[in-house]
């Protein structure tokens, strides 16, 4: 499904502050897949989604979705097919639209956009039934400036238009890390339950251990650019938060956060 063979990335190439994000990492990930990547700050995660995303270009390797070499793609090409929730809730929704006009807008990703003024009703019907599913009365206030909902409910906003077009792809970066525990918790079951209406292929950064151990079905860990660890089947669906942390430190080199260790 998700194909990337040979990456490599290499920052400030050439200079005294060249930094290699991405040594030569390979992945597969299978349609279907919920993958949970772990690893302390600077271990190359957020640089892993950017490539996927095609924020910016890999120096080396071959990026592949579905069977097409998209390695080359700009990033709104990508788009098309790949989703992506940031860790801030501000920034995957538009300020100064309504709840209808931001998932109207989600719901025309890859097809020619054409507005129409005014609700259409079998688009405020199909809005109205999803929202429903997320028991924060969202449905009834459509017209809503999403600027004047609470972090939480713009997150779940945010969550629905990267996954309303069911993406090929869904990358979460960290999406409940900006939340209150409670917000976190229902963010992280809409999550799963959107995952699992769409059939989505998922792919979440998370720092948290207990997360890592309880969502998903693979457990991929990095470290200084490269991935070291990678957990799936049985062996997954047995570990718990002590033993990969137990696993982590076992590994040659490997380092974790406070935080990773904290949450």
């Amino acid at each position: 499904m998700l194909i990337l063979d040979d990456i490599r990335v290499t920052f400030n190439g050439g200079t005294p502050s060249e930094v290699t994000a991405l040594n030569d990492v390979s992945l597969h990930v299978n349609a279907g897949d919920f993958v949970t990547i772990i690893g302390a700050n600077g271990a190359g995660k957020s640089t892993l989604f950017n490539i996927i995303a095609g924020t910016f270009l890999a120096d080396r390797g071959r990026i592949v979705l579905d069977d097409n070499d998209i390695s080359n793609y700009a990033e709104y090409r990508r788009s098309n097919y790949i989703g992506r929730v940031f860790q801030n809730p501000g920034m995957g929704t538009c300020p100064g639209l309504s709840i209808y006009e931001n998932l109207k807008l989600a719901s025309m990703r890859g097809r020619a956009r054409t507005w129409r003024p005014g609700y259409q009703r079998k688009d405020v019907e199909r809005f109205r039934e999803l929202l429903s599913q997320f028991d924060m009365g969202l449905e009834e206030r459509m017209d809503t400036d999403v600027a004047m909902l609470s972090g939480g409910q713009r997150q779940a906003i945010t969550l629905l238009m990267a996954t309303i077009t069911q993406p090929k792809l869904l990358l979460l970066d960290e999406h409940t890390a900006a939340l209150d525990p409670n917000a976190a918790v229902q963010i992280l079951n809409l999550t799963e339950v959107l995952a699992e209406q769409f059939s989505l292929t998922v792919i979440m950064i998370t720092h948290s251990m207990q997360q890592a151990c309880t969502i998903g079905n693979r457990i991929v860990m990095m470290n200084r650019g490269q991935i070291i660890d990678d957990i799936y089947d049985d062996e997954r669906r047995t570990i718990n938060a002590d033993n990969l942390i137990e696993r982590f430190r076992s590994l040659k080199n490997a380092t974790l956060s406070d935080r990773s260790l904290l949450s």
